[in-house]
């Protein structure tokens, strides 16, 4: 049997409450412990529920959410109803995800305005000492207020000043999302690695979102199939690559053939404006199948040391989108900041070069160039006011 990483360290928040909330009865008050050192590294997200009569504990329900696996993603839970026998709790239960048996015996005392905890919780093989003290318990309206419902997810937004149209996000059952992801197999998306592992939220809402990056021109008809699909709750767009900051709008009518992309004109111009702002020669222009993305590559001598005659490698990705949802006369356009790179291409023997600043900062360069401010008046475009939410 599978040991668990080590049960040590209690904490936390939790997104959704162990149990629909109903009105106590006179002198009856509910209570949560949301933050209780000493279960699992400090990696595990905790509830401890009490019901109380006065300062007696009636009832608890003790609600763990963890790593499965010790440095994993991948989370197990479990959900154990415990015996009040004077100022011991004790239950068993097994655990949700990998079935594996779960024991918890803790004595709760009173110290001041906090509560002090100590026993033990085993589950599989492992078994844990539990000594945590100074921890303090919320009323039923606090805990509620720290609750977090926010998905994300517009089903149906005005425009995509605040969501991304390339960027979609769909709520699914849990017991759905394996299905659903194999169906998502060879449809020219990319899903989010970080979205396949379930949440402690996702987890104790039943529910889990899942985020999918498509070509803008595709995404609508994705999005009318995933809302079809079984377990599916909810889905619409998300926020993703589109920074307003560096987003042109702009009649379409020009950029386009009939109702699709022209994409060879639209790489055309945005090619040669750059070749101008980055006094780089082009080299490609590539469009992904899954996203719609532009990336086009460009070269030029390095100004490092000029007698060694090295060479940066400069690309810059594009998207153009639809400014909104269902039609429009006009489009938009999202160019991100230059990434370049500096190799020794010259003949014979070669340089092997690293960049380690790249992992501490990102490149400035294209604010420098100004190639957004370039690319705005080749395209008579309008930018984003973000103090007025309008375009300009």
């Amino acid at each position: 049997m599978r040991a668990h990483s080590c049960l040590i360290g209690l904490v936390l928040l939790s997104p959704v409450p162990l149990m629909a909330q109903s009105k106590p009865a006179p002198g009856v008050e509910t209570r949560y412990f949301t933050s209780i050192d000493g279960l699992m590294d400090g990696n595990a997200d905790v509830i401890l529920k009490e019901t109380r009569q006065g300062r007696t504990v009636t009832a608890a329900t003790l609600d763990v959410c963890y790593p499965a696996e010790k440095d994993s993603d991948r989370k197990d839970r479990f959900v154990v109803n415990l015996t009040v026998n004077g100022a011991t709790l004790t239950g068993t239960t097994q655990s949700i995800g990998d079935k594996l048996p779960v024991t918890v015996k803790l004595t709760r005392k009173p110290t001041g305005d906090t509560f002090e905890f100590k026993g033990q919780i085993s589950v599989g093989q492992t078994v844990t000492d539990v000594t945590s003290t100074d921890n303090s318990d919320l009323s039923a309206a606090e805990f509620n207020d720290n609750q977090t419902t926010d998905d994300g997810i517009t089903a149906m937004p005005k425009d995509f000043t605040e969501v991304s149209p390339e960027a979609l996000a769909v709520k699914v059952k849990l017991d759905a999302v394996t299905d659903l992801l194999k169906g998502l197999r060879g449809k020219n998306v990319e899903i989010a690695l970080n979205s396949l592992s379930a949440t402690c939220e996702a987890l104790r809402a039943g529910t889990q979102v899942i985020n999918i990056n498509v070509d803008p021109e595709r995404a609508p008809a994705l999005l009318a199939q995933l809302k079809g699909s079984p377990g599916v709750v909810a889905a619409g767009w998300t926020s993703g690559t589109f920074d307003m900051e560096r987003t042109l709008r702009f009649p379409a009518a020009e950029w386009r053939d009939g109702v699709k992309l022209n994409r060879d004109k639209l790489a055309s111009a945005i090619s040669g404006v750059l070749e101008k702002t980055l006094a780089a020669k082009p080299v490609s222009a590539k469009w992904s199948d899954n996203t719609g993305k532009l990336t086009l590559t460009f070269k030029r001598p390095s100004t490092i040391v000029p007698a060694l005659g090295l060479t940066d490698t400069i690309e810059v990705t594009a998207l153009p989108g639809p400014d909104k949802p269902g039609g429009s006369d006009y489009m938009m356009l999202w160019v991100g900041s230059p990434s370049t790179t500096t190799e020794d291409e010259s003949a014979g023997p070669k340089l092997d070069l690293i960049d380690l600043s790249a992992d501490d900062e990102e490149s400035g360069e294209a604010d420098e160039t100004g190639s957004v401010d370039a690319l705005t008046k080749q395209f008579k475009a309008q930018r984003w006011d973000a103090d007025k939410s309008v375009w300009k």
